[in-house]
């Protein structure tokens, strides 16, 4: 069945009370570092750490008795399953969740921990769902799609509408993009109230499932590739969620994983908030330059969700520092005879560096057997900083290969 405004407004009051009506506060340090004036939607901050439990509540509260006393299921790589466990469980309906293989442990272990049955089976989103298929067809269970169900695009629509209610003049609304349930929504609601408002699609380059639809016209699978945007990663959007979206979204682009990983940082620096890959890819765009229209105007970021592995956190740290310029690692040609070492550490102080690590190695450091490879692991300011070190140390005679990519 279509989608409409007034589908999205009895959401907006189905739920209220059961899902946050998140702040959206203005940012004076992402409006420095991108040149536009944004805005926040902090939907991160939900129970859950995600807006899929806008869908998630609204889809619960439509079920007939009988659905609800058999319980629902549904294949996800996380969120909509942590939203739909946590209001299942609240509303007192059993759910069952099948998760792939690469799902976020803490996405799984919060799904157990809430009373979910949770089943870790299948290499991608397909494998997963067809695993969710088959216990609904035996279990007499109620599927709800994650991104393609009316009533969870309704849900998530109701995240649109506080947009324009917190921010009345916001002129546009950076989206991401994954099964295009969140945009479908979002964009069918503030195209009908706002229609000046510009919907803005943000993929990963490694996804990209809503731009191959619409090159071919209809949604297409798209093969996963590893992508720190994992909640971005169904490998097509859903054909509900696309004919709703297709022709109220203004513009679809694509953003790296290295601005991914950066867009995290910033936010953690800057804002002092954890967000995981699919939420961080609107400022990814602004950062990378992707949007040099959207300067000097209002824009609302959709921080979609939270939820993101301390080790994989860790990770990403690590890789939005080196491509910032803080963190460089190159091999030095240095002597093993005395003093050698003290050498090398001295021109990095020198510089201002600071040392977080330095291997020696010797049995493959090349054919002079008085001669030892450093790699080194160094701590510095920006990319001018690792350039004039790498000048520095080169200037002392140190032969220095460069293993970053700087």
């Amino acid at each position: 069945m279509p989608v409409t405004l007034s589908d999205i407004r009895a959401a907006q009051r189905r739920i209220a009370g059961g899902v946050y009506f998140s702040p959206c506060p203005e940012s004076i340090p992402l409006s420095e570092i991108t040149g536009a004036r944004i805005v926040c939607k902090l939907d991160n901050l939900q129970r859950t750490g995600s807006f899929k439990e806008r869908g998630a509540r609204n889809a619960l509260l439509r079920l007939t008795p009988a659905q609800k006393k058999h319980g629902v299921i549904a294949a996800s790589a996380g969120n909509h399953a942590l939203g739909l466990t946590y209001h299942g469980h609240l509303l007192g309906i059993p759910v069952t969740v099948v998760m792939p293989d690469y799902a976020p442990l803490i996405k799984i272990a919060t799904c157990e921990k809430l009373g979910a049955r949770v089943i870790v089976q299948g290499r991608d989103f397909t494998e997963a769902r067809a695993q969710a298929d088959a216990l609904c067809a035996r279990e007499h269970l109620t599927y709800i799609n994650g991104f393609d169900a009316p009533d969870v695009i309704a849900g998530q629509g109701t995240l649109g509408l506080e947009i324009l209610r917190q921010v009345p003049d916001v002129d546009a609304i950076l989206v991401p993009i994954g099964g295009a349930g969140l945009i479908a929504g979002v964009a069918l609601a503030v195209k009908a109230v706002r229609p000046r408002v510009k919907i803005i699609g943000i993929e990963s380059t490694h996804t990209k499932n809503f731009a191959a639809a619409l090159r071919a016209g209809k949604p297409v699978t798209v093969p996963r590739r590893a992508t720190l945007a994992d909640g971005l990663a169904p490998l097509t959007v859903g054909p509900t969620a696309f004919a709703l979206a297709r022709g109220r979204v203004d513009q679809v682009i694509s953003v790296g994983e290295e601005w991914i990983a950066l867009a995290i940082l910033r936010m953690i620096e800057l804002e002092k908030t954890v967000v995981e890959g699919a939420a961080a890819v609107g400022l990814a765009a602004l950062m990378a330059g992707k949007l040099p229209e959207l300067r000097g105007r209002r824009v609302a970021l959709i921080l979609s969700g939270g939820n993101i592995d301390p080790p994989v956190l860790g990770r990403v740290i690590k890789k939005g520092l080196v491509h910032d310029g803080r963190l460089t690692r190159f091999t030095a040609t240095v002597t093993d005879r005395p003093g050698g070492l003290a050498a090398l550490t001295r021109v990095i102080a020198d510089c201002r560096a600071s040392i977080q690590d330095i291997v020696h190695e010797r049995a493959f450091g090349g054919t002079d057997v008085f001669a030892v490879q450093a790699v080194c692991t160094v701590e510095t300011r920006d990319h001018a900083h690792v350039a004039t070190l790498h000048r520095a140390l080169k200037a002392a005679g140190f032969s220095v290969a460069v293993l970053n990519g700087q």
